[in-house]
């Protein structure tokens, strides 16, 4: 966290610079806090500069298991078929002001969603961000999917060039995701 404020001119106050730590750390916590209560695998937050640009991005990778109903007749591998989930996933209701679209990231079934969140000040976001999400089938266990869900906040607006640059990013690393069995 030190190297976050690096470039900050010698000029600011020592009472306002560590008042900015304090609030830097305040949210770090509650982003960790938050992708703990979501049960999220690995959170990345981008904590340097890039050249004189904030990035103002985060990662998180959870995983999501789809219950099997249990129903007379039908195994439960029919019940949770990735093409069906697949269809669920395009057709939830948060898919409605979202670009939708569905391929392979590994040979796996995918589903990737991208939408604009607008700001929340009352939720403490003050912000609008982009979110792009992607769910992917797990090979070989139908029920779990690998969740990957990314938002940027651009340089402020998010539909600007960095948004878009960095959505770009994200889909290309997206596309290089292989599945590695231990």
């Amino acid at each position: 966290m030190t190297s976050a404020f690096a470039r900050v001119p010698a000029d600011v106050p020592r009472d306002k610079l560590a008042r900015l730590r304090l609030e830097l750390e305040r949210r770090l916590r509650a982003a960790v806090a938050d992708a703990r209560k979501a049960e999220a695998l690995e959170l990345y937050l981008p904590m340097r500069l890039a050249g004189e640009v904030n990035l103002g991005a985060s990662i998180i990778v959870s995983q999501a298991r789809v219950p099997a109903p249990v129903v007379s007749g039908v195994s439960a591998g029919d019940l949770s078929d990735p093409a069906d989930v697949a269809v669920q996933l395009m057709a939830d209701g948060e898919a409605a002001d979202a670009e939708v679209s569905s391929g392979e990231v590994d040979g796996a079934l995918a589903v990737r969603r991208e939408r604009v969140m607008s700001a929340a000040p009352e939720q403490g976001v003050e912000l609008a961000s982009r979110r792009v999400d992607y769910f992917v089938s797990v090979p070989g266990d139908p029920g779990r999917w690998f969740v990957a869900a990314f938002s940027t906040i651009g340089a402020g607006d998010p539909r600007d060039d960095l948004a878009d640059a960095l959505v770009e990013w994200f889909d290309a690393l997206m596309t290089t995701f292989r599945w590695s069995w231990t």
